[in-house]
């Protein structure tokens, strides 16, 4: 008798995408605004204020972002149902016609079809579900998906914005501060991209160097651009 066979897959890949999208941006703007600051003030709490104000911006905006989008998503998806409904009573024969179209994408000759395309005929609603999946592609959203693509992209913002203003808050001096603030943060990207790249199928290492460099090349181009202009 063989092992059980147990398949584990990742069921939640738009978390996990948000997540990435707000802890992404909340690491790299918030890093170069106060990187750019350092090259003109002094004062660590000017400093503080700004970055506060930027990630409340930031994530805001970011969270709004993502609600739309899903809203959208969620829209688009319950207009191209309403089309399939009506198409599966108006020409159910060209849809029909349809169904053996893309069964045969999966090397199913129209004999080897039929019993599955009658059985569909039979249940109109598993008929358009089955015409949204495989021949639109679309997949019915959450109800509640806006609201946490929202809240999963702002807080997932804050954090990340707080990784690099962190020092700023303990540390009095502005240069000191930033030399912390560099640390820290390249350190969380580097384990923010090889994170990202485990869960995204992509290698690991090379998301760290990639995200270490943009957040690294943002934050010393503002810094230095700021200097230049003072």
């Amino acid at each position: 008798m063989g092992k059980d066979h147990h398949e584990k897959h990742f069921k939640s890949s738009e978390t996990v995408r948000d997540i990435i999208i707000g802890m992404a941006d909340g690491l790299t703007v918030p890093f170069a605004l106060a990187a750019g600051l350092t090259g003109v003030i002094e004062n660590t709490s000017v400093i503080v204020i700004a970055g506060l104000a930027e990630i409340s911006a930031g994530s805001i905006a970011m969270g709004l972002g993502g609600y739309l989008a899903a809203k959208s998503d969620a829209e688009h998806y319950e207009s191209e149902k309403i089309r399939e409904e009506n198409e599966v009573k108006e020409i159910p024969e060209d849809e029909e016609s349809e169904i053996y179209e893309i069964l045969k994408e999966y090397n199913l000759d129209e004999a080897g079809s039929k019993p599955f395309v009658e059985a569909l005929k039979k249940n109109p609603d598993k008929w358009v579900d089955f015409m949204m999946k495989y021949e639109l592609g679309l997949e019915k959203p959450e109800p509640k998906r806006a609201r946490n693509s929202a809240l999963t992209i702002a807080i997932s913002y804050i954090i990340g914005g707080m990784i690099p203003l962190s020092p700023y808050i303990f540390i009095s001096k502005s240069n000191t501060a930033l030399i912390a603030s560099i640390f820290i943060t390249l350190l969380a990207l580097g384990i923010f991209g090889y994170i990202k790249g485990k869960f995204t199928g992509l290698k690991p290492f090379r998301k760290a160097v990639q995200m270490i460099l943009t957040g690294g090349l943002a934050a010393a181009a503002a810094f230095f651009i700021a200097k230049l202009i003072s």
